[in-house]
């Protein structure tokens, strides 16, 4: 009698059901929806015809079948997707062909001088302070031979020395624990060819954007665009770029004599004060020393170098 009843209001219960079951649902809830569907089903096969069956057994049986293909299909996707953006993510291994440019300069270098590296690894006494541009074309010790221990290094956009008056800056912190405190004998400005600090330098207007953190700094060789303006104002802004790529060199140089340890040391022939201009296009080097006698140090644009020299 129990079995009649189910039997006859089987078609009934089936259709409330799913009625009421939301048209989208997460994978989970087929699941189990489908898993209820298959228990009812085999209730209902009890009390009822055998034509029940494909419309209410083995139809779930289906559904449950092609979720659980569906989603392995996307766990397989997912994870071809994750190991190419993997690979495309980690790109060619930097730090590998890095990690064999040091165990050749071990080998070559740090393990054939070890008494050198030994007596560096006491004290430094380099005999140059040079101050550099920090565009990754121009490298002092690539272009110039600098080993271990012979060049104390500052790199900064367009190789700039501010004024003594600008305050601190890592520059002339630096310069302060060379000058003072390795007490080098040579400091070295070097500017170079298609630098993009001048030419950002040469387009500003006026003081340019005070928001900039570049263009606060490049300002440092305002004097150095005003003189330029002044005496090429016919050449092409290029050529006024390389121009004043120059003239910035010099106005460091003279920048430098505002400090007065520097400035007391080059009076007494204790330190000199070199500018060095490097062009990669046709790979020259121009090297030239300033004339402390016949330089005044600020305010007169007053300028005089010696021993210049065109290396190429």
């Amino acid at each position: 009698f129990v079995f009649t009843i189910a039997g006859s209001k089987a078609r009934r219960i089936l259709s409330t059901m799913a009625a009421l079951r939301p048209s989208s649902t997460c994978s989970n809830y087929r699941r189990k929806s489908s898993a209820s569907n298959l228990t009812n089903s085999a209730e209902v096969e009890q009390g009822t015809h055998v034509d029940l069956l494909p419309s209410v057994k083995r139809q779930p049986v289906r559904r449950l079948e092609a979720s659980n293909d569906s989603m392995e299909l996307a766990r397989e996707c997912s994870n071809c997707e994750g190991e190419n953006v993997s690979k495309a993510n980690r790109g060619p291994d930097l730090f590998s062909e890095m990690k064999e440019r040091f165990l050749s300069f071990k080998k070559h270098k740090f393990l054939k001088e070890s008494e050198h590296f030994q007596t560096l690894a006491q004290a430094q006494a380099p005999k140059f302070m040079v101050i550099a541009c920090a565009d990754s074309r121009v490298c002092p010790s690539n272009i110039l031979g600098f080993q271990p221990g012979e060049a104390f290094m500052i790199r900064n956009v367009a190789n700039l020395v501010p004024p003594f008056e600008n305050g601190a800056s890592e520059t002339n912190a630096a310069l302060e624990f060379a000058v003072n405190t390795l007490e080098v004998k040579n400091i070295l400005v070097i500017g170079h060819s298609s630098c993009a600090g001048i030419e950002t330098l040469m387009r500003m207007q006026d003081d340019g954007d005070s928001s900039s953190l570049t263009h606060s700094w490049v300002i440092n060789a305002k004097v150095a665009k005003l003189r330029t303006k002044a005496v090429a104002p016919h050449l092409s802004f290029d050529q006024q770029c390389r121009h004043c790529e120059k003239e910035s060199i010099n106005s460091s140089l003279l920048n430098l004599r505002t400090y007065p340890w520097i400035e007391d040391r080059a009076k007494k022939e204790m330190l000199s004060l070199h500018g060095g201009y490097y062009d990669f296009l046709r790979c020259t080097f121009e090297k030239w020393t300033l004339d402390m006698n016949g330089t005044r140090p600020v305010g007169g644009g007053r300028y005089l170098d010696k021993d210049r020299e065109l290396w190429c």
